[in-house]
């Protein structure tokens, strides 16, 4: 026997020996009991075990358990397996998973690690930067890290905006003034220019502006007259405005060659200016015996020239006219009944097909037509109808009023001919004669044709029926 054992088998029987002292004579058999259980307990596998070594190897069954459970859970996460306070495993009931997404969802571990649980308790994942109401406060600098910098403490960041030069200038800004005359919005182009940094290149926007509208529609002129009128303050200042006119005095011999009417044009936008308070009245007057360009000179000539004649009453500030649908209607259905007129006073049809399409106004289109139409009505005389059969064949050949637009405005004489016959007895009658015209001449179509109204006459039938009035169409 080993020394091992041996101390451990005296060490028994010491201790046997202090317990059967301390019990009473009457208790010496149960003592006795006790001390051979305890002996019992001691011996595994024929070794005898102290206390010490008792509690180590209670120790390792336990942390055997642990490691079996731990491993039992990572696969089957609805065991609800648990340790007891003596180290035993209670196995639980398992949940069985209500739905196949139950697997697909669950954020525990599949390597067969850890404890189980979800990662990071809940808030891992792709894309997850925190628990679900979690709130990051500010966060604190450490003066103990070595990248801190004491001077960086009391920085302001702000976005700094390079500023653009002459290329990205002009790529940057054109869109925003051919947009510009699409909505005629001018907030919405000062919001955009002030977002830029424009720089030196400031006083270039009223130029580039002029320029584009040199080439577009007169009421893109009116656009850009009220464009430079509101910039003029928020965004740029009148020496931004008298720099970028003087650049447009220079660079007419070159605009000539693109727009032949440059120089009236930009002696209007000069008039139309000094008129807004956006250049001063002396601008024209210190141009007076330094010029040599013919067309600067026109230019100044035609801006002096609208300045004088608006101390006389001309109003400059709507020498360009109101474009599109920006007019009142009363004020469109004015306008359509002089073109008419003029018309039919000088026979020239291209020039109110080229005052019809100054108006701008394709969508209203079928006001013309109806105006003309009611104008045949109310005439008197073959003059007015053959003269605006003329007109309505030339402007469907050239399709300036589209068919859609034709057939409305025809439509609406239909609809009201009941009014019109009231103040013209033969109303009906001449509407009869002048849609079959039009049928045959190619403006209308047969379907239009046919849905022309015609008027319910009296008549008495014979005798037979006793003279009973019946009221009857064609």
């Amino acid at each position: 026997m080993s020394a091992y054992k041996m101390s451990c088998f005296f060490f028994n029987i010491a201790e046997a020996e202090d317990l059967s002292d301390s019990f009473v004579s009457g208790d010496e058999d149960n003592g006795r009991a006790v001390i051979a259980n305890k002996n019992i307990n001691n011996e595994i596998n024929g070794n005898w075990l102290s206390s010490s070594s008792n509690s180590i190897h209670e120790a390792r069954l336990k942390a055997k358990a642990k490691r079996r459970l731990r491993k039992n859970s990572s696969r089957d996460s609805g065991r609800g397996d648990s340790l007891s306070d003596n180290g035993d495993v209670v196995r639980g009931t398992s949940a069985a998973p209500t739905s196949p997404k139950s697997k697909l969802l669950d954020r525990k571990s599949r390597l067969g690690k850890g404890r189980g649980l979800p990662k990071k308790g809940g808030a891992g994942g792709k894309g997850v930067w925190g628990r679900s109401g979690e709130v990051y406060g500010p966060e604190e600098v450490d003066e103990k890290d070595p990248n801190y910098d004491e001077a960086q403490e009391n920085c302001v960041y702000e976005t700094v905006v390079p500023p653009l030069d002459e290329r990205d200038f002009e790529k940057t800004v054109t869109p925003i003034v051919q947009e510009y005359f699409e909505h005629g919005d001018t907030n919405e182009v000062a919001e955009l220019l002030a977002e830029l940094n424009l720089g030196p290149m400031r006083c270039e926007v009223p130029s580039l502006a002029v320029s584009l509208a040199l080439e577009a529609k007169a009421s893109h002129r009116e656009l850009t007259s009220r464009l430079l009128a509101d910039l003029c303050g928020p965004v740029l200042f009148c020496g931004d405005m008298e720099k970028s006119f003087d650049k447009l005095l220079r660079e007419l011999p070159d605009l000539v060659l693109d727009t032949p009417g440059a120089p009236q044009l930009v002696g209007q936008f000069i008039a139309r200016a000094v008129s807004d308070q956006i250049l001063s009245k002396s601008y024209i007057e210190g141009y007076k015996g330094r010029v040599d360009c013919e067309y600067t000179r026109a230019a100044l000539d035609r801006a002096a020239v609208l300045l004088k004649m608006s101390k006389g009453g001309l109003r400059i500030d709507n020498q360009w006219g109101t474009g599109g649908g920006q007019r009142p209607v009363t004020q469109l259905i004015k306008e359509m009944n002089l073109l008419l007129k003029e018309y039919i006073l000088s026979g020239d049809s291209k020039e109110a097909e080229r005052c019809l399409r100054d108006l701008e106004v394709p969508h209203f289109h079928h006001e013309f037509v109806y105006e003309a139409i009611v104008m045949v009505l109310e005439s008197k005389g073959e003059k007015t109808f053959k003269m605006v059969q003329q007109l309505l064949k030339s402007l469907s050949v050239s399709s300036i009023i589209t068919v859609d637009q034709m057939r409305r405005g025809y439509e609406r004489v239909y609809m009201d001919i009941a009014e019109i016959n009231i103040d013209v007895p033969r109303a009906y009658f001449i509407l009869e004669q002048f849609v079959d015209k039009s049928f045959s001449m190619g403006i209308i179509d047969e379907k239009l044709r046919d849905l022309c109204p015609c008027r319910g006459r009296k008549r008495f039938v014979s005798e037979g029926d006793g003279g009973v009035v019946k009221l009857e169409s064609y």
